[in-house]
């Protein structure tokens, strides 16, 4: 397992406390716990592990029930009134139905009866950790961003992600347009909804319009209006989306598609605010926030001449960049068991999480589709699953091949920088079957930067499949 990894995996794992009176069945736990990949303590009895309760971080209490003194039900009630955010399994080897219902009264997340079976032990704690994850994150995200600011679509605990919430936070109170920048599927319309949702537009309209779902010649009447016999086809006269948005916010997904004449005149509608419609004489004054998006590199379009520069600068006042799913891996756990929960639901599946050897796999993947590309992926998976956890025979051919070969891939010791980019370029490529965009979103390098490498290394005989 690589370091990154390893440390992926530790920020999911957390520390299981376990309380028993039995010095060799506390060890004897203690040691298959920890090599599950916890962090372990422990403690003889309900006192002392109440005293390490306070003065350790804690995540999961695993106790037995049967204890001189302070018997497990007794440690769970003490245990939540210290920390309630605390979950707590219990042992025992008296299991009734009544003490089930007893312990669950109490806050206990669940019980395993003796003797242990560590594989059904391992998959309980992995389940309690996933449950616990989500439950941190959604309280801390309340606190960080305070009830005003509603982002529950947007799920992330990164620094890249809470540097992104500070932006959304900064610019929902203003009306400057906003150019939201970002490889496709990264979810950049849920940071526009976020930015419009919390801005004083908030309960005027938000219209969305995707720039490349239209041809050309739609293109600007949907955006503008038309009047009656404008064109064929043109029976009514019709609003277009920057009326409909008046007094709210227009949302114009991938941008860079519009087209020289429509870009024209929509520097104008962000200078004035005013526009005619297609076949139309009157001025119409709109008051719109504009909010764009991009999977293009715009500076790029600008320096080939196939965007216009004025435009550029007007739209980019505040840019906002989403980071891709491979800049910030310590999010795919939760994104993964967030989507496990949506599509069980949907699908009416008792899934309880994911395999532990899964998630390393899901968090090994560079994930070229982004958070869609994984969202598609646990949705498949939970429709074909069987069983109460995800497991990699689950995953799609290609992720459980792509893992393979980036295990069993290095770069020999001795090469240099110049050989290494050349052996990543070719192997990336030859990895997607030649497709230059998804070897430039897997190396986190833009496009026209690729073909300039592929020329530098003379990388050209790669074939498309």
């Amino acid at each position: 397992m690589s370091e990154s990894t390893e440390r992926i995996l530790q920020s999911v794992k957390r520390t299981v406390l376990i309380v028993d009176d039995d010095r060799t069945g506390r060890e004897t736990l203690s040691e298959a716990v920890g090599e599950m990949g916890y962090r372990t303590l422990s403690a003889a009895g309900g006192q002392e592990a109440l005293i390490i309760l306070r003065q350790h971080d804690v995540d999961l209490l695993l106790t037995d029930l049967k204890m001189p003194g302070m018997d497990g039900l007794e440690l769970l009630e003490a245990a939540k009134r210290l920390r309630p955010d605390l979950f707590v399994i219990l042992v025992t080897a008296y299991a009734t139905v009544d003490t089930a219902v007893e312990a669950m009264k109490k806050g206990a997340y669940d019980y395993i009866m003796k003797p242990i079976d560590l594989r059904a032990l391992e998959v309980l704690l992995d389940r309690a950790n996933l449950s616990r994850d989500l439950l941190i994150e959604n309280e801390m995200l309340r606190e960080q961003l305070g009830e005003k600011y509603d982002f529950s679509n947007i799920i992330g605990r990164s620094p890249v992600m809470h540097e992104l919430f500070d932006q959304i936070r900064q610019v929902a109170d203003t009306d400057t347009v906003v150019l939201i920048e970002g490889e496709s599927g990264t979810g950049k319309e849920l940071v526009a909804n976020a930015i419009h949702a919390n801005s004083p537009r908030g309960e005027g309209p938000f219209i969305k319009v995707n720039c490349a779902a239209l041809p050309e010649t739609l293109l600007e009447s949907e955006l503008f209006g038309h009047e009656r016999g404008s064109f064929t086809g043109a029976v009514n006269r019709r609003k277009g989306r920057f009326e409909l948005a008046d007094g709210g916010s227009i949302f114009l997904d991938e941008i860079g598609e519009l087209s020289p004449g429509t870009q024209v005149k929509l520097l104008r509608v962000l200078q004035n605010y005013e526009f005619e419609r297609v076949g139309g004489t009157e001025t119409i004054h709109v008051d719109v926030r504009l909010i764009a998006a991009t999977n293009a590199d715009l500076g790029e379009l600008v320096e080939s001449g196939r965007f216009r520069e004025d435009l550029y600068y007007r739209l980019r006042v505040v840019p906002i960049h989403v980071p891709p799913l491979r800049d910030r891996r310590e999010d795919i756990p939760l994104l993964a068991t967030h989507f496990v929960k949506e599509y069980a639901e949907k699908n009416d599946k008792n899934i309880k999480g994911i395999a532990a050897e899964t998630m390393n796999i899901l968090t090994t993947y560079p994930w070229p589709g982004n958070v869609r590309e994984l969202q598609n992926c646990i949705e498949s998976m939970v429709v074909m699953c069987n069983g109460p956890t995800l497991t990699p025979d689950l995953l799609p051919a290609e992720l459980r091949e792509t893992t393979v070969a980036s295990d069993e891939t290095g770069f020999p010791i001795g090469l240099s920088m110049r050989q290494i980019e050349e052996k990543a370029i070719r192997e990336t490529l030859a990895s997607v079957g030649g497709s230059r965009k998804r070897a430039a979103e897997i190396l986190g390098i833009s496009l026209r930067t690729l073909h300039r490498k592929i020329n530098e290394y003379g990388i050209d005989k790669i074939q498309k499949r």
